[in-house]
């Protein structure tokens, strides 16, 4: 699996914080007692900024730097995208890898919802597929309670007005499989939307499935509950 670096310039207690499993109120000891050195000089000023091409060593041994980090997961049913919950575990559940605490899920997938969920801990990143300035097109395959009207293209790519929403929803494609499978790509991510289009229309979504964001499509080769790491044209997609 391939893991992308990226190094920042940081104040070194942040670096230290970061890249190891020290605390910042540790990092910061560390530093005032003389157990850090950047390229090779002692320092003690907490604030030091630390260059991309610098060495930092702890206790005479080299730091090596995580960088961001940027994950595609297939979510199995039963798992929610949030970090708490009384009931359901949290899809980071899935993802054994250091500084675990510090990654965070791109958007949401209800609980009964499979498919691509993007995990990283570079907020910017995460900010350009979530923000619906953006208007970042998710690709869904969705199996229906009913036969599936051939009618409901043309709906469903003029948009349609959900209840209690103001707004009609953005032009959304519509291709038909079967009777009772479609597929779905919409812009936005309003709140259950693919579920509540379906209703609109007089339909009840049975399973959800996600396959892509944007240009990132869910890897064949990942079965429900795995993941790895996004190529770096993956990353640069979505950039």
């Amino acid at each position: 699996m391939m893991e992308v670096r990226l190094i920042i310039l940081m104040r070194l207690d942040k670096y230290i914080c970061q890249n190891t499993n020290l605390s910042r109120s540790a990092a910061k000891k560390a530093i005032s007692s003389g157990q850090i050195s950047v390229n090779f000089d002692g320092i003690k000023n907490p604030a030091f900024k630390v260059k991309m091409s610098d060495q930092v060593f702890y206790c005479d041994e080299q730091i090596s730097t995580l960088g961001h980090r940027y994950l595609m997961l297939n979510k199995p049913s039963g798992y929610i995208c949030s970090t708490q919950d009384e009931v359901h575990p949290s899809v980071l559940n899935l993802i054994d890898i250091d500084k675990h605490e510090r990654l965070h899920i791109v958007g949401r997938l209800d609980v009964d919802t499979t498919g691509l969920v993007l995990i990283t801990d570079d907020g910017q990143w995460s900010h350009r597929i979530t923000s619906p300035k953006r208007n970042c097109q998710k690709s869904y395959q969705v199996d229906l309670a009913e036969n599936v009207s051939a009618d409901n293209i043309e709906v469903f790519k003029k948009g349609l007005l959900l209840n209690n929403e103001l707004k009609p929803t953005l032009p959304a494609q519509l291709i038909l499989q079967s009777k009772q499978k479609a597929l779905l790509s919409i812009q936005e991510g309003r709140y259950h939307q693919v579920k509540r289009m379906f209703a609109a229309v007089g339909n009840h979504v049975e399973a959800l499935h996600r396959i892509s964001i944007g240009r990132i499509t869910l890897d064949i080769q990942l079965a429900e509950g795995e993941w790895r790491y996004l190529t770096e044209d993956e990353i640069a997609s979505m950039s």
